[in-house]
């Protein structure tokens, strides 16, 4: 378990315990009230985004709770005391991982829990290749990637008029 300072993650927008934020494994697939949480927390970072890039078609901010318990994915979870304020899920194998989504709550933006997630995927990563994207005008995530070292591998319009930004590490 990884944990951030409460002078980064406990105060401010939001409120908070005090005590910091843990970072946890998470099984969204066996706990339906996990996958609630973790639902409610992807609709929400989702909506932001999709504010941001001027585009709601974004696919994971119309899940299904039976979509996100049946996700192929490892995930961690980012909590506040017992309440789930961040999460990632990757799939990896042999030479990459792959993050296929980082959602934080947006009470718990701009306090370290995002960068605490990729950091906790990336020392699980070792020396294989991490790929990431995100919408192409979300510039808050765009500045969070290269700040941990990604790289700007290409943008891609995946529908009409919708855009991502890929980066590799």
């Amino acid at each position: 378990m990884r944990t951030i300072g409460a002078e980064r993650s406990g105060q401010g927008r939001g409120g908070g315990d005090g005590g910091g934020v843990s970072v946890v494994r998470i099984w969204p697939g066996a706990d339906e009230g996990l996958a609630r949480s973790l639902l409610a927390v992807q609709h929400a970072a989702y909506a932001v985004e999709a504010a941001l890039i001027g585009d709601d078609r974004i696919p994971p901010l119309h899940e299904t709770l039976a979509d996100v318990r049946a996700m192929p994915l490892h995930w961690l979870g980012a909590r506040s005391g017992s309440r789930l304020i961040g999460a990632i899920g990757w799939t990896e194998d042999d030479t990459t991982v792959d993050i296929d989504r980082l959602v934080v709550d947006p009470t718990a933006h701009r306090r370290g829990v995002g960068r605490a997630l990729v950091g906790a995927v990336l020392a699980r990563a070792g020396d294989r290749r991490v790929v990431v994207a995100t919408g192409r005008d979300n510039r808050p995530a765009r500045q969070l990637y290269e700040s941990l070292g990604f790289a700007s591998t290409g943008d891609e319009e995946v529908l009409p008029h919708l855009w991502i930004a890929r980066y590799a590490r």
